[in-house]
């Protein structure tokens, strides 16, 4: 019988080979970075209303809903109207390319939507859009 050394396993490689799955994995994380950074809610329901000549666009990539009571939501939180120009401001330098769509409920006052209106001018992003639902039929 001959005896084998040590050294005659080395090449033999038994374990699983992790790298494939670990590459899968790092693709699929940054899928989801990639496609939740480009998805922004306001995170409220607003009813909003109809307009004959309410054309579908491509959302835009802010939105702000003004509620009936006069809230008003950016990014799935509750600010107040003074905040919403520094917070264009923010996001505007982040993505210079970025558009507003302001998702006012049939309800809420004109004024207020005037004011976030500017405030978002003023913030530096002049392509604004309000939200309006098409006529149903």
């Amino acid at each position: 019988m001959l005896a084998r050394s040590h050294s005659d396993h080395e090449g033999d490689d038994h374990g699983i080979d992790l790298a494939p799955m670990l590459d899968f994995v790092l693709n699929l994380l940054i899928f989801f970075i990639i496609t939740t950074s480009f998805v922004k809610e306001t995170g409220v329901v607003v009813t909003k209303p109809e307009a004959q000549t309410a054309a579908h666009k491509e959302s835009g990539n802010i939105l702000i809903a003004i509620r009936e009571n006069g809230e008003l939501w950016m990014d799935r939180r509750q600010v107040e109207l003074r905040d919403v120009r520094a917070n264009i401001e923010r996001m505007h330098a982040e993505r210079p390319e970025d558009t507003v769509v302001i998702v006012a409920d049939k309800s809420a006052k004109s004024g207020l939507m005037a004011k976030v209106m500017d405030e978002v001018r003023l913030g530096g992003i002049k392509d604004v859009s309000v939200a309006a639902a098409a006529p149903a039929g």
